[in-house]
């Protein structure tokens, strides 16, 4: 069974939640990829919609949303996710993961675009209550 865990950014607030997605609601998820727009429920968060904005596996490898697919990938970067170069016109090899989500993605990085009638808190400590 896939579960991921989420991180839900508020970019009005300047705050991120954390929690997990279980169940038929990870699976769902996967095949999304990176911007696209998601329903808050997969998260119980209803009535918000959410933004996939990246995420890493369970090495840390970051997803990139130029690289196409779920797999694996060694690409030569000049700038961007997961390499900042010190000096003007370094290139580095790193390995990356694709912009689909799949079963070896283990975090999931998500930023609020609608607002729903709950507060995230509430929600959140709704769905901790009850579980």
């Amino acid at each position: 069974m896939v579960e991921f865990k989420a991180i839900i950014a508020d970019p009005k607030k300047g705050i991120s939640y954390s929690t997990t997605i279980g169940g038929h609601q990870a699976n769902s998820l996967i095949g999304k990829k990176i911007g696209e727009e998601i329903d808050g429920i997969f998260v119980d968060l209803p009535g918000y919609k959410l933004r996939i904005t990246g995420g890493s596996d369970m090495t840390g490898t970051p997803m990139r949303r130029d690289i196409p697919g779920g797999r694996r990938k060694r690409v030569l970067v000049t700038k961007g996710v997961g390499f900042k170069p010190k000096d003007k016109g370094v290139r580095k090899r790193k390995t990356f993961r694709g912009n689909a989500i799949s079963q070896e993605i283990s975090q999931l990085n998500l930023r609020v675009t609608k607002r729903g009638p709950r507060s995230i808190e509430d929600s959140l400590k709704a769905r901790e209550a009850t579980e």
